[in-house]
């Protein structure tokens, strides 16, 4: 059996995880939601609040990892769902192991996280931090999860195996902008990998992209591999940026880039880059 939400169909089985999921969230008393303003993590801001009202508290940690649109982004999506909204300041950059590079960067980023939401938790007496990691998750290279796992932060979704699809049904069935949003990992993802990581190197690719999007392009990527920029679009964003192919190139290369490649976007490209 499906239930139906206005040209929805959400599973029995979907429907039955989300249950599942309140009752762990009652169950943490109060909670701090980490929230990017992604799919996940709207999603579970969204539930926590509905489950605990004002004892679920959004949290945005800004850096210069983070677009200034995506932070703006949070600002709305917290705004429309009601939870209270603290925009806190992490300092990765100023750790040195960050800094390189590694393929494991993710887990000092995590890590500088999770202290900071910490003390914060102590500090407005919440029992629990939660992250969005949902069932699909697993498989991924997510070397944050040593963090997680280091710091005890809760995942209810991967608890009641939430899969992405799931998630992005339901958040359409509660109205959540977020449905149908590309994943947006942060800037730093964008650099090759075991080169150093910079603010203006952040800076260049955040200026493309949001250049970039200025076409109505979203699912998009400019990896940052030292003096070339490559652009990695999915196949209908790519035939936009080939009919503006010219002045799209000259306009990256005003970013401080000597060169300008244009790719299929596929996950997990930087992976296959690192040197």
């Amino acid at each position: 059996m499906d239930i139906k939400y206005e040209n929805v169909v959400i599973d029995e089985k979907a429907s039955e995880k989300l249950i599942e999921l309140k009752k762990i969230i009652f169950n943490y008393k109060s909670v701090i939601v980490a929230f990017s303003g992604g799919v996940d993590s709207t999603f579970l801001a969204k539930v926590s609040y509905d489950v605990l009202g004002n004892n679920a508290v959004a949290v945005t940690a800004d850096s210069p990892s983070l677009a200034r649109s995506e932070l703006e982004n949070c600002k709305r999506l917290a705004k429309q769902i009601g939870i209270k909204h603290i925009i806190i300041s992490t300092d990765e950059l100023n750790d040195g192991n960050y800094k390189k590079n590694p393929t494991n960067r993710c887990y000092y980023c995590k890590r500088e996280l999770y202290l900071k939401l910490m003390e914060l938790a102590r500090q407005m007496n919440l029992t629990n931090i939660l992250n969005g990691l949902n069932y699909d998750d697993r498989s991924d290279h997510r070397p944050g999860n040593q963090a997680a796992n280091e710091f005890k932060i809760k995942s209810p979704l991967l608890e009641v195996k939430l899969t992405k699809q799931e998630i992005r049904e339901l958040s359409k069935e509660f109205f959540l902008p977020t449905f149908d949003k590309p994943a947006m990992p942060c800037l730093s993802s964008r650099i090759q990998y075991n080169t150093l990581i910079t603010s203006e190197k952040l800076q260049q690719v955040e200026k493309a992209e949001e250049y970039l999007r200025s076409f109505s392009l979203y699912d998009l990527r400019v990896r940052h591999l030292g003096n070339t920029a490559r652009i990695e679009a999915d196949i209908n964003s790519l035939k936009i940026i080939q009919k503006n192919k010219d002045k799209i190139i000259e306009k990256i290369k005003s970013f401080g880039f000597d060169n300008v490649e244009i790719n299929e976007y596929k996950r997990g490209n930087l992976l296959q880059i690192a040197v």
